[in-house]
This record gives structure tokens, C-alpha cells and sequence, in this order.
């Protein structure tokens, strides 16, 4: 049986060869006010294939979302190398195709479903029609049709995150990045949001890589699961979730995934 270190170290090489995501022995520190800084990374090697779903897993304080920060180029790195689609972060010029959905929906209260998702298209110098356009098709894609002149406080929490999943997806991306972003949602309307995740991702063919402390729903959604250690973080496993989809949190071979997963948070 293949040990941690080599599965990675082959999935580090897999995703050099054909990249969508490469981390490389990336750590990362922050100033806490004292003398000493405060180590929230250490050495973490991932490698996310093309089209894959990953999800991040750990408690509170691991680096979860300082990790996908770093890899949506919006915090630098302090130690280590990135590549997105085989290509160094710090040569990279196509940020457009890398897309990240908040925790918060941060839609704009002034703008109607239709702006809000528009807004995302506006520094591109697109033509105000084509913008509208394309912002109509994708609230049509995540099942927005004939809200698009919906203000946020007219909209459920469900709508809101998916018009906020709609302004992710607008600029087509081949990367989309998630942190936590149905954790707010009641258990109905989140299963219902892994549904939808799962029905686009199928059609779009994005890679996708998420943060989450829901043991079950990394294993409902993910193709693999990265679990992190107590901060400094450190990937402490990374588990393959080799069930077919749809699956269901109450099925037994999902429970036995979360119960492992619990084990090793």
C-alpha cells in the first residue's frame, strides 16, 4: 500500500505533468502583535487535478482558508512554490479563469440579482448588452430565471447563494474556488446546493476546490478530501472518496468516510 508521503508526492508530480493546482512546500506566517510571528502554514505539499473536486477539511485555526487564499493569489506566500495550470504564480496573468466564492454572498443591496452577477463582467471592458447576456444565461444555470430583477432582501438565503454562485461563474472560469460558502444555509437548502454544485460542475467541467469544517459534506461533494493539522496546518492525510455520485450522508459507505474523517480531525 502506497504511504502519505509518496501518494502525494505522485499526485504533486501528476498535477506538474498536468496541471490545474501545484503546491509546493508552501508556509505561511502573520504578524500577532508580539515578538514572535505567528506560523499559520508549514510545508504544504497538494496537487488538485484537472477537473477535480477537493475538499479542505479541519477545525477552526488549521489554514484552511489562508491556504486557499494564498492559492487564489489574494495572500502571498511567505515559503514555497504555486503553479495554476502549470504555470508559476508569480508569472500567471489569467486570474479571470481562477473564481472565488466567499463565505458571505456579498451581494451589493442596491443591485438587483441581474447587476450583482453583471458586476463581476464590469472591469473587463465587456459591452454593457453582452454583460447582460451572460449574466442572464448563468442565474438561468443555477435556476435564477425570472428573478433577475430581484433585490438581495427579496431573495432566501438558498437564492442569495446561489446569485452569489451565479457571480462566480459568470467569467467561465477553469478554477473555482469555495470557502464555506453554504455553511450559513439551513441542512435542506444546503443539500439542495450540493445538488445544484454537482449538476454544474458536471456540465461546466471546473476544478473546484473547497473549505469546509462539514465532515459531511466534504464526502458528499469532494473526489478527494485533504484533512489539515491543528495549526501551524499541515496536511495530515489526504483521503480519495471512491463512491459513486449522488451520494447521501445516511448511506453506509458515505457514514464510514465520515467516520474516518472524523477520526482524523
Amino acid at each position: 500500500m502506497m504511504d502519505a508521503a509518496t501518494s502525494t508526492q505522485g499526485r504533486l508530480q501528476s498535477a506538474t505533468r498536468d496541471p490545474a493546482i501545484a503546491v509546493a512546500g508552501v508556509s505561511k506566517w502573520f504578524d500577532s502583535g508580539g515578538a514572535q510571528r505567528l506560523q499559520v502554514l508549514q510545508d504544504i505539499q497538494l496537487a488538485v487535478g484537472e477537473h477535480e473536486i477537493v475538499a479542505i477539511l479541519g477545525a477552526s485555526g488549521s489554514g484552511k482558508s489562508t491556504l486557499l487564499n494564498i492559492i487564489s493569489g489574494i495572500v502571498k506566500a511567505d515559503r514555497g512554490r504555486l503553479w495554476i495550470n502549470g504555470v508559476p504564480t508569480d508569472e500567471f496573468d489569467d486570474w479571470r479563469s481562477v473564481s472565488y466564492m466567499f463565505q458571505e454572498d456579498r451581494l451589493l443591496p442596491w443591485r438587483t440579482a441581474l447587476r450583482n452577477v453583471e458586476f463581476a463582467l464590469e472591469a473587463g471592458g465587456i459591452a454593457r448588452a453582452e454583460r447582460e447576456r451572460r449574466a442572464t444565461a448563468t442565474l438561468e444555470l443555477v435556476g435564477l430565471n425570472g428573478f433577475e430583477n430581484a433585490f438581495p432582501y427579496q431573495l432566501s438565503g438558498g437564492m442569495r447563494s446561489r446569485v452569489a454562485l451565479a457571480r462566480s461563474l459568470v467569467l467561465e472560469p477553469c478554477i473555482l474556488l469555495m470557502d464555506e460558502p453554504f455553511s450559513r444555509l439551513d441542512a435542506q437548502t444546503r443539500a439542495l446546493m450540493h445538488t445544484e454544485l454537482l449538476r454544474i460542475h458536471k456540465l461546466k467541467k471546473m476544478t473546484i476546490v473547497f473549505v469546509t469544517h462539514d465532515v459531511e459534506e466534504a464526502v458528499v461533494l469532494a473526489d478527494r478530501v485533504v484533512v489539515m493539522t491543528p495549526r501551524p496546518g499541515r496536511v495530515r492525510e489526504q483521503v480519495d472518496v471512491e463512491l459513486a455520485r449522488p451520494r447521501d450522508a445516511t448511506m453506509p459507505e458515505v457514514t464510514r468516510y465520515i467516520q474516518r474523517l472524523r477520526a482524523l480531525i
